[in-house]
């Protein structure tokens, strides 16, 4: 894998001719070394080297998280002395699976996050500062490190367990950009100016945002976008990216929506009947990664709504983009013949400067409706729930029981010690 020679600024037909070489030696490697793949192949009556370009993908069924949960050990095609990396996904919708990696895994996944950086413009004059998770078998903060080093970036391993920490890592080296959850940056502002200290003035130069979208379905700064980069004077890119993807989709600087990179990864939208949408539109995102060695997948249904984008971008790459995270698909409510994602309540919260902290509760109500609950965690005596339903109603046609709390009790619950972000929605659900 070359570092000199981004595929994306290729001609849209280069892109095309790579990704179905691509595509061919990775259903050879399945057809070859996975149980999994071979048992679906002969169940479904197919012939996995049939498939030779993107749309021979609309032929085979999807992988999805519960044959990762049931099969995950058929998905392992190197022996365990190849194995180089144990990695645990988040959990955030289910059990933690593992994910095994060899060593041209780590050099792919290196690989990735360099052009994902470079994507956002950073380089080898760069200090940057991680405030991720770097521990307890996550993938992002060792994928972070590894593509900081391939750029030649100086590299500042915060992590994300303190804020405090985080804080003074910034005063005493002076990063020229983070990367992490946006609202760890904006909790990181207030502790700053607290301490009698301007976050403008720290030498932050870019803010690389993982976990919360940063842009809204239009494709401009969200609430929370315009918040961090008013608090830090800074570049916003927003970010996607997934322990099963092993790849990134990241925010160039026009921020016209995530780029792929099309020499790690074919990806699909599609509906309710599992077809594939028109760009534009939204869907499920699927995710074929290409050039995985270790568990390699097939068609994954990562359970993100959103939108893929076709059109060449002003940056200069003919790359695919897609835009902002809706939603988790399982995560959809329901509430009186309307239909909302998390996401979109929370872009109402964040535009109140009172509230430091929020989650969501949702169960069974009745067939048609949900039970939603926004608990919402401020320190201002002035802010009433009256004032947040009335808010939430006037921008997304939902008012549901909103509940002030102490903000300590609130993030008491959203911040757990075995997640690598908060937990701001809880499914109380019976189907």
């Amino acid at each position: 894998m070359s570092c000199s020679d981004q595929l994306a600024f290729a001609p849209p037909g280069v892109i095309r001719e790579q990704q179905q070489l691509l595509l061919k030696q990775h259903m050879a490697y399945l057809a070859e070394h996975s149980i999994f793949y071979q048992r679906m192949a002969r169940e479904h009556g197919l012939d996995l080297h049939d498939v030779r370009c993107y749309d021979d993908l609309t032929a085979l069924p999807f992988t999805t998280k519960a044959d990762l949960e049931q099969w995950g050990d058929e998905f392992l095609c190197i022996e365990e002395r190849q194995i180089a990396d144990i990695c645990l996904t988040s959990g955030t919708t289910g059990l933690p699976v593992a994910f095994m990696q060899s060593r041209d895994d780590l050099e792919r996944l290196a690989f990735n996050e360099y052009l994902a950086f470079s994507t956002a413009g950073l380089t080898a004059d760069d200090r940057v500062l991680i405030a991720a998770a770097i521990d307890r078998c996550f993938m992002a903060g060792m994928a972070y490190f590894l593509g900081l080093k391939k750029i030649g970036a100086t590299v500042i391993r915060g992590g994300s367990s303190s804020v405090a920490v985080v804080a003074q890592l910034i005063e005493r080296f002076r990063p020229s950009a983070l990367v992490g959850v946006p609202t760890l940056f904006l909790a990181l502002a207030e502790i700053l100016h607290k301490k009698g200290i301007d976050p403008c003035q720290c030498g932050v130069k870019r803010l690389v945002c993982i976990g919360e979208p940063v842009l809204d379905q239009s494709l401009n700064l969200s609430v929370l976008g315009e918040r961090l980069k008013e608090k830090w004077q800074a570049e916003v890119h927003g970010t996607y990216a997934s322990t099963e993807m092993a790849a990134t989709f990241v925010d160039c600087s026009y921020g016209c929506g995530g780029h792929l990179p099309p020499e790690l990864m074919l990806v699909e939208i599609v509906n309710e009947q599992g077809q594939r949408v028109a760009p534009g539109e939204v869907g499920e995102v699927v995710a074929t990664p290409l050039q995985v060695t270790g568990m390699p997948l097939l068609r994954f249904k990562t359970g993100d709504v959103a939108t893929l984008y076709t059109d060449p971008c002003e940056c200069g790459r003919n790359s695919w983009r897609v835009g902002p995270v809706l939603g988790r698909k399982n995560q959809m409510l329901k509430y009186r013949g309307t239909t909302v994602y998390p996401p979109a309540i929370f872009a109402v919260l964040q535009e109140l400067a009172e509230v430091q902290a929020f989650y969501i509760e949702v169960r069974d109500d009745y067939a048609l409706s949900d039970q939603i609950r926004v608990v919402v965690g401020s320190r201002c005596p002035d802010l009433t729930a009256h004032h947040v339903e009335e808010l939430l109603a006037a921008r997304i046609r939902v008012k549901p029981e909103v509940v002030i709390q102490d903000v300590d009790a609130v993030r008491s619950q959203t911040l757990q010690e075995d997640k690598r972000k908060p937990v701001t929605f809880f499914d109380y659900r019976t189907s």
